[in-house]
């Protein structure tokens, strides 16, 4: 991805020196389910996205707790692992990717106030905190082991920039765009709490069973990686891709499917992000559309 030199965000909360001391053209309309351009309402509460799954979901499910505790800001991300993850990057690495981290929110920012406004609304850019170890969310303590997630308590996004370095070493799936991916993602997330599609899950799921509440949950998800997609598709009309970009993002998506990550020891309705095929189908839809239409419930 053609990203040096470019315009960083200013909706940056960079607190990686606080260490663990922190604790303490028309692209479309918004789709409905029955089609249409009014805004989507009806799904999960904005939780752990594309990468929390890598490391937090397939372990909750395989230890019979619930992510959507995560996916609805209702529960802490404290969550604890035996796994050893990467250390980080660095000082100089992370540097670097900080700034490619600000590119990207740009661009987000970009697309989303275009697609806001086209659709009369107005689009507000989440913070995106960066930290190391652990820090506090108005969801409970985020944790490298947490992966990145959308906290929807405080309306931003958290990543330890050295889950990059486990995406790349540990789950196979290396290059910047298969970041961009995770970061595309978790603002899709965003941008359901915007447009009531978390909120709506939240009041909804109170009068579900748990195997309706997952289900839901990953139509929620699926969604989101639509919306990375059709960012996605916005790089690409800008001309920021590079060869293997497309690739790499797809190749990430498959990495993270439920089935995948939980290597066929959690039965499918215990799901809440998708099988690595629909995550992938889902990408692909709105990398190939660029329409925000398309990426329905």
């Amino acid at each position: 991805m053609k990203w040096q030199g470019r315009e960083r965000s200013s909706n940056v909360e960079d607190r990686r020196s606080q260490g663990g001391g922190g604790l303490g053209g028309s692209r479309g309309g918004f789709g409905m389910p029955g089609g249409g351009m009014r805004i989507p309402t009806g799904r999960a509460g904005g939780g752990l996205g594309l990468v929390g799954i890598v490391v937090v979901v397939g372990i909750m499910l395989l230890l019979g707790m619930n992510p959507l505790d995560m996916l609805t800001g209702g529960g802490s991300t404290t969550t604890t692992s035996s796994q050893q993850y990467a250390p980080p990057p660095s000082s100089a690495g992370q540097d670097e990717l900080a700034d490619f981290v600000g590119v990207v929110v740009k661009d987000t920012e970009t697309l989303w106030t275009e697609v806001f406004q086209q659709n009369n609304l107005s689009y507000v850019p989440p913070k995106v905190v960066l930290f190391t170890d652990a820090t506090q969310s108005a969801c409970g303590v985020a944790q490298s082991a947490s992966g990145p997630f959308y906290c929807p308590n405080d309306k931003k996004v958290y990543i330890d920039l050295s889950f990059y370095d486990q995406l790349r070493r540990q789950f196979g799936a290396p290059g910047d765009f298969a970041q961009a991916y995770v970061i595309a993602h978790e603002i899709g997330h965003a941008v359901q709490d915007q447009t009531g599609v978390l909120p709506e899950f939240n009041r909804a799921r109170a009068t579900m069973s748990q195997e309706e509440q997952n289900a839901y949950s990953v139509r929620v998800e699926l969604q989101a990686d639509c919306y990375a997609g059709v960012w996605a598709n916005y790089v690409k009309q800008q001309n920021y891709l590079e060869q293997g970009d497309v690739e790499e993002a797809i190749n990430a998506a498959n990495a993270i499917g439920d089935d995948t990550l939980t290597r066929g020891q959690v039965s499918e309705r215990n799901f809440t992000h998708g099988t690595s095929a629909q995550r992938m189908a889902s990408l692909k839809k709105g990398m190939d559309s660029g329409d925000v239409g398309q990426c329905t419930l």
